[in-house]
């Protein structure tokens, strides 16, 4: 029975879960790592990384999460994809992890299952989705060849994935809840520069109207009132994310939005359980953060796992 049981049980393989596993193997800890798909998270979506350090030119998504999962692999990690977590319970001094495939037991759990894109829940939005709307670039670019597209939202996400789009489309209008744009100056200065580019700020989209196909949005001025509509073929949707936490939901505290909340290093509410990475509740979100967090975690299990391991 002991032999099948994990010292620790890692729920996601984005950036914070394979470095946690990088380290918790290196100690020789015998680690599981799930993924509900293939491991990467979000920065696997995403086409061209500037920002972690180390790759001066900028680093493909994809290629740096293989090779954090090369990594992790190398040290001994067990990596099974296609596993969604459905549920986590105590069970004496171990953690019984449920997915609809296998049961898996283990003596700690490091959460890091990331977060979801937000949906803006307006008309046309889940009726289009596959059919002119979408939530990664990288994936659907390539089908607005010299067609006009809108992206919702200019924070990082927005302004990087409006780049990708450039590369094929016609024209790119952006629309912004806010009355500036958010996102990081660098990002800025490459779309602005961009005769293609229009901006809306200070706007509501409020529907997303077509046929069989998206034909067009509806967006509304948040200072007077007006509304307009914008002739558009596609729409790529970047206003936010949601935790992937639901099957947390009642054994960890959280914050009003279902992040998980923990201490300076990484422990929840329930002994044995830390949160790192995306799903965690804090202020930043990037990749070099939640690298930090996975490697804080994998420490303070080892730490953990000694005193249960004396018990």
């Amino acid at each position: 029975m002991e032999n099948s049981i994990y010292d620790v049980i890692i729920i996601g393989g984005g950036p914070a879960g394979l470095t946690s596993a990088i380290y918790t193997t290196r100690e020789r800890l015998k680690t599981l790592l799930l993924d509900k798909a293939i491991c990467g998270g979000l920065p696997a979506t995403t086409e061209k990384i500037e920002n972690y350090p180390g790759f001066p030119q900028g680093i493909g998504g994809a290629e740096l999460m293989r090779s954090f999962k090369e990594q992790a692999e190398k040290f001994g990690t067990q990596i099974k994809e296609f596993y969604e977590v459905k549920k986590v319970e105590p069970e004496g001094k171990l953690f019984k992890v449920e997915t609809e495939l296998e049961t898996f037991l283990g003596y700690s759990i490091i959460v890091a299952s990331g977060s979801v894109p937000k949906k803006l829940n307006i008309p046309g939005e889940d009726k289009f989705i596959g059919r002119g709307v979408s939530y990664c670039a990288i994936c659907d670019a390539p089908f607005y060849q010299d067609k006009d597209v809108a992206v919702i939202g200019c924070g990082n996400s927005g302004l990087q994935e409006g780049e990708t789009l450039l590369k094929y489309v016609k024209s790119l209008t952006f629309v912004e809840f806010l009355p500036y744009i958010p996102g990081e100056r660098i990002l800025q200065e490459r779309v602005l520069e961009d005769p293609r580019v229009k901006f809306f700020l200070n706007q509501i989209i409020t529907s997303i109207n077509g046929e069989n196909f998206v034909e067009s949005i509806t967006i509304r001025d948040r200072q007077s009132g007006e509304e307009r509509e914008i002739k558009v073929d596609g729409v790529f949707i970047y206003v936010g994310f949601l935790p992937n936490s639901k099957f947390m939901e009642g054994l960890v505290d959280m914050d009003k939005e279902g992040y998980i909340i923990t201490d300076e290093n990484m422990r929840t509410s329930f002994p044995g359980i830390y949160a790192v990475g995306d799903v965690r509740s804090k202020r930043v979100r990037q990749i070099a953060v939640a690298c930090g967090e996975g490697t804080i975690a994998a420490i303070a299990v080892r730490d953990f796992l000694k005193e249960v391991k004396k018990e």
